[in-house]
């Protein structure tokens, strides 16, 4: 016979989920912010002195 598996699930905060949310989205949108200002640094680079 199959052993029956079991799962256990805590009681989950809805401010513990949306801070955990809120964390994630400003890391993201952080990442996009310094990926673009990168992105713009090395193309005025080349600009300067490629061209």
């Amino acid at each position: 016979m199959a052993e029956k598996e079991s799962y256990e699930f805590g009681a989950v905060n809805g401010q513990d989920l949306l801070a955990d949310r809120q964390r994630g989205w400003e890391g993201f949108t952080q990442f996009v912010t310094y990926g673009v200002v990168a992105t713009v640094v090395v193309l005025l680079g080349l600009l300067l002195f490629v061209a």
